[in-house]
């Protein structure tokens, strides 16, 4: 498995659809060199006010999402 090195750019968009939340973004791909001591996993680096923006946006969708569910499924909210 590569890892690779993630830097996120700009959010453009996130909408959810049949179960899946998706996230349109402009973001920077690099394979990332690995120690022998290093596990192969990949980092995603945003900043500050795009992880702040990212919440935001996932707290909305998640709520929208709760409003589709009928009340009995609301996960004991009433």
């Amino acid at each position: 498995m590569k890892a690779y090195d993630i830097e996120v750019q700009r959010l453009k968009s996130l909408k959810h659809d049949h179960g899946l939340i998706e996230i349109d973004i402009d973001a920077l791909v690099q394979t990332r060199a690995l120690r022998d001591d290093q596990a192969a996993t990949s980092r995603l680096q945003l900043p500050v006010e795009h992880a702040r923006t990212l919440l935001l946006l996932l707290r909305q969708q998640l709520a929208e999402l709760d409003k589709l569910q009928p009340r009995s499924r609301r996960h004991g909210r009433a």
